[in-house]
């Protein structure tokens, strides 16, 4: 076990294997060199090509998540060694924190609570602030998660577009081929797309330049995604007028200069962290290591 997991996953993959977790060991090489020619499986992620040499007897890495860009999956390939992840069981709680992040945003919610706590309706009124009625969001990335958000937009009385790869002719959204078009378009910018070296700073100073001092970004797929650097002095410059993140590059660590901004909402990568949804996510993991040694199909195999 290279990450940690909720209970619920722990006790069924006890259950059902020996297991050696990595995750607060105090000498973490020691006992993967001491385990090392025994481990047939991983359930979790973080598993570079280096790992992965040192377990000549890996067959299977479990992703706990939808995003497996922490797994070296051409190493794995290379190996022959399969990769499986999580999705579908965590939709909903993605999209509901995404709209959840931008109301908070939208009526600095925080903030007002923060207001009131301090005293500062017993001096004056708090501000008119924003509502997503009426506002055109554009999604970059219209995948599994990205279809809920874009569902729930609509509750929420918006008008919804999108970026990607490719036209989704199924879909009813208006599709941009152009990611700068789309932001100039848009109140607010979805970050929900893979991570990974090809959408590495895909948002970029000029997609946030676009998206201008009366847009909103929301960040919720991979923290390498956003050029942290222009973001921050971006907002801080009123270029780009608002930010709700759940994803930094170099988290936990979240650059100080958000922490004074009022324009900002901070949240620790929690996308997926309802009891619920990481019970689930847990119960695929395990699900897809019993297959494997079952000899029957995987569930959700990405390579």
């Amino acid at each position: 076990m290279t990450q940690p997991m909720v209970p619920s996953c722990i006790a069924s993959l006890n259950e059902h294997f020996t297991v050696h977790t990595l995750v607060g060991a105090a000498d973490p090489e020691a006992l993967l060199a001491e385990v090392a020619p025994r481990i047939r499986g991983i359930a979790g992620g973080k598993v570079s090509a280096a790992m992965m040499a040192k377990l000549p007897a890996l067959e299977i890495v479990a992703n706990s998540g939808v995003g497996y860009d922490s797994i070296d999956t051409v190493a794995a390939k290379a190996r022959g060694i399969r990769v499986t992840n999580t999705p579908n069981v965590l939709n909903d709680a993605v999209a509901e924190i995404t709209i959840g992040l931008m109301i908070a945003l939208a009526r600095r919610i925080p903030q007002a609570d923060r207001f009131v706590r301090e005293g500062g309706w017993l001096k004056g009124q708090y501000p008119n602030l924003s509502e997503l009625t009426g506002k055109t969001v554009g999604i970059l990335g219209l995948g599994r998660i990205g279809k809920e958000i874009a569902t729930r937009a609509q509750a929420m009385k918006m008008r919804v577009v999108y970026h990607g790869r490719r036209r989704q002719p199924r879909e009813p959204y208006a599709y941009y081929d152009n990611l700068l078009e789309m932001a100039r378009e848009s109140d607010w910018l979805v970050v929900i797309a893979p991570g990974g070296k090809d959408t590495d700073n895909i948002i970029s100073r000029d997609v946030m330049a676009a998206l201008g001092p009366k847009g909103s970004l929301v960040s919720m797929a991979r923290g390498s995604m956003v050029d942290e650097d222009a973001l921050i002095a971006m907002l801080g410059s009123g270029e780009l007028g608002a930010a709700a993140l759940d994803v930094f590059r170099d988290e936990p660590n979240v650059p100080e200069a958000l922490f004074a901004m009022d324009n900002v909402i901070l949240s620790p990568h929690q996308g997926s962290k309802t009891v619920e949804t990481r019970d689930a996510m847990g119960a695929l993991v395990v699900a897809n290591l019993r297959a494997h040694f079952a000899g029957e199909p995987l569930l959700t195999a990405v390579v």
